[in-house]
Order: C-alpha cells, then structure tokens, then sequence
C-alpha cells in the first residue's frame, strides 16, 4: 500500500506545483512575460486594469495629470463598447491601453482558439474607440499556461505579468493599498492596480484612486520616475518596440 500512496501524494505535489505556477504572477516556468527591468532601477511602470470603468477611471486620469505622469490601462472589451469615450480619454491623455481580452475569463481554462478570440474581439473593441491596434496583453487573473503564452504571442502580443500589487480590489482603505504596495517595491517593478471590476461598468474603485495619488507623490519624491510599460519595454527590447500601431483609415 505503501507505493501506491507515495504515487499519490507525488502526483498531488505535482498537480499543486504546475497549478501554483498558472497563477503566480512573476513565475516564468511556462515561458516569458514581462516584469519589468532590472532590480534597483529608479524607474516604476504603473499599470491599471478591468476599464474603462466611469467614474473612476475618469477620476484616475484626472490625479496622473496632476502628477504629470503616464500609465498603462489594460482594459476589457465589453466594457471598451459600452464607454470608448473612457478609452479615447486614456489615449488622448497619452497614456498606453493594453488587450485584457474581451469577457475577462481566466484563461487556463479556454482553449488556443477560445483564448485567440478573447484576444481578437478586445483588440476590434480597442481598434473601434481610438484607431490603435494594441500589441500589450495581460492575461486575467494572471493565469496562463504553454498553450495560453502561445496564443498571446501567436495573435501578435507581448504578455505583460507584474512584480507588485495592492490587491486594491479587495481593500478596506487607500492606506492599506500603499502600504502593500510599499512593501513590495524594489525598484523597477511593474505596479498592478485596478481602475475598474471584471463583472460590471460601476465598481467602486475610489481607494485605488486615492491610493495612486500617494503612490506618485510618494516614489516621485523618493526619485523614482512612473513610465509606461512599453517605454520600460522599448529600453529592455530596443528601439523597436512599439507599443501601439496606428490602423490607416479605410
């Protein structure tokens, strides 16, 4: 009884181990995504997903310009139909806007060709509302697998993971989000908050507003500079590496 137990136990560890690395956002053991750059940079890429989400993300926009700086919106493609008005605000301003697929499923679960149509149907969204075909793609949740990474990269994208959250979608105050968030950062990293919730237009994301607002003012006057991440891409990949790609009127 002894060896057929032993097998099991194996195989539990097993299952657990390739489970854990599915969804553990800085784990590169089914392939390559982007992080960010190189510990100890002075350089922080802030990055915000689920809009484009009204009000927030409105108010959002408002507290970056203050501050001057830009951010990366990944936002979902049935919420990009209902409001492009938001994602066309985001553009404008600057900022870049990445594909977070269109219904916001967790993606281990789909195929090549259902996660191949997530992608295309956020990307005729995002083309819609502001003339730009994306090439940025966080997978939600975080969750991928070999088969996922190579749909993304098959459809033309870079996965874009993150070093450090505020698990704002849960939070009981904006301080508790800085405080996790100050807990984290190195430097260089990839910040992951949220401008908007995966299940309806109207999430209350005021904490993550607020939060942002004391993250800027607090690493910028600590000497970190906030870029985008495909400017962090571009240093990383060369000069070729462009972000958007603008779609020629027909």
């Amino acid at each position: 009884m002894i060896l057929p137990i032993a097998a099991g136990v194996g195989a539990l560890a097993a299952a657990s181990f390739a489970g854990f690395h599915t969804m553990w956002p800085t784990s590169q053991l089914y392939g390559r995504t982007f992080l960010g750059e190189e510990r100890g940079s002075k350089r922080l890429a802030l990055t915000l997903d689920d809009g484009p989400n009204d009000p927030h993300t409105l108010h959002l926009l408002d507290v970056l310009a203050r501050h001057h700086v830009k951010a990366t919106f990944f936002v979902i493609g049935k919420f990009v139909q209902q409001r492009p008005d938001i994602v066309r605000a985001v553009a404008d301003a600057g900022h870049a806007v990445g594909n977070h697929t269109f219904s916001h499923p967790n993606l281990i679960f789909r195929s090549a060709a259902e996660t191949r149509r997530e992608i295309a149907d956020c990307e005729a969204a995002i083309q819609d509302a502001i003339g730009a075909h994306t090439r940025l793609f966080r997978p939600p949740f975080g969750g991928r697998r070999p088969a996922t990474l190579r749909a993304i990269r098959g459809s033309g994208y870079e996965p874009i993971m993150w070093s450090v959250t505020g698990h704002d979608w849960s939070a009981t105050s904006a301080h508790q989000v800085v405080e996790k968030v100050a807990r984290q950062v190195k430097g260089g990293d990839v910040i992951l908050l949220h401008d908007g919730g995966h299940e309806r237009i109207g999430a209350d994301r005021s904490f993550s507003v607020q939060a942002t607002d004391e993250l800027v003012r607090r690493y910028s006057g600590e000497g970190y500079e906030f870029v985008t991440a495909p400017e962090m891409m571009r240093e990383d990949k060369g000069a070729r590496f462009q972000a958007v790609e603008k779609i020629a009127p027909s």
